[in-house]
């Protein structure tokens, strides 16, 4: 028999944030079911995620909670229609239920933090070099599947050129910006993107050069969403065997590494002139013979 979806994440928080209300008001679901005139499982599944509730619902359970304040009232409303509308990320054959909930946390940051020691963040990279990394974590896939990735990818971007984007900061290891993926013209290219890319106000862009040696994030790269509703921030690393997403209190690691590291990494100005420098390295022809220290593609395909 099918497996029955697991409740997004959006839902999972806003059913989170009504149980911790009807705790703190002292209630049973047997009483909050009163009030609104239905059963106690009903409301369990509401909490839960499992049944998303709706508007009118919603506001009755606020008005019994007592949350008065505008801004989490209307930060709840709003989070509950995310539970309902669809993205156009939203029933996607394509997509697992970790990467719709991965899009729609982009989509609602108001601050995307991101630490990579692999590859070129996904939302800055070229077409070219989207179709080289897709390529090699998918070596299995047709043309048409990398070809649907790589558009999905691209339609990512548009998160930054929004009316109101978020705020985006990215380090990146220096050995990202000398990985050959797709080969050394690819590579150039994608460096004068990253360049083009530094001209927007809403992105911080750092490099973290070489010579730092050790640094406080050895098990890889990650990311932190900071979210209005709930408040707060959302710590997101990959692995091999799946994504993991850290919620507060244990997400505050997250952003306490990214602190150091930011401290780490070279300043805005600086990273310009590293980066052109190796673009410019990238531009001269190589001698015969293997190149030393050449890589290949990168394994895993950047979210």
């Amino acid at each position: 028999m099918p497996t029955k979806p697991k409740p997004t994440l959006r839902a999972q928080w806003l059913g989170q944030s009504l149980r911790e209300l009807r705790e703190s008001n002292g209630m049973t679901l047997q009483r909050a079911g009163e009030f609104l005139q239905r059963n106690a499982s009903t409301v369990s599944r509401f909490e839960s995620g499992e049944y998303p509730i709706r508007r009118p619902d919603l506001m009755a359970l606020l008005d019994l909670y007592g949350v008065a304040e505008r801004p989490k009232r209307d930060g709840l409303l709003r989070l509950s229609e995310d539970v309902w509308q669809k993205g156009w990320w939203d029933g996607h054959e394509d997509f697992e239920q970790p990467f719709v909930d991965f899009v729609w946390l982009e989509s609602r940051a108001t601050t995307i933090r991101v630490f990579d020691t692999n590859l070129v963040p996904g939302l800055l990279q070229t077409r070219e070099y989207a179709e080289a990394v897709i390529t090699a974590a998918d070596w299995d896939a047709g043309p048409e599947h990398i070809d649907r990735w790589v558009q999905v990818r691209l339609d990512r971007q548009a998160v930054l050129r929004r009316e109101a984007p978020p705020r985006f900061t990215v380090i990146i290891d220096e050995f990202v910006l000398r990985r050959e993926v797709g080969g050394p013209d690819v590579l150039a290219d994608q460096l004068a993107h990253l360049l083009t890319c530094m001209e927007l106000p809403q992105l911080d862009l750092r490099v973290l050069p070489s010579s730092v040696g050790a640094h406080a994030s050895p098990s890889g790269g990650f990311r932190v969403f900071t979210i209005a509703e709930p408040d707060m921030d959302v710590g997101y690393a990959e692995t091999v065997g799946g994504a993991v997403y850290v919620e507060p209190p244990d997400s505050e690691r997250f952003v306490r590494v990214y602190a150091r590291l930011l401290h780490s990494a070279l300043e805005p100005a600086e990273s310009v002139e590293l980066i052109r420098a190796i673009r410019e390295d990238s531009d001269d022809p190589p001698g015969p013979g293997p190149r030393p220290g050449r890589t290949g593609p990168g394994l895993l395909a950047d979210q």
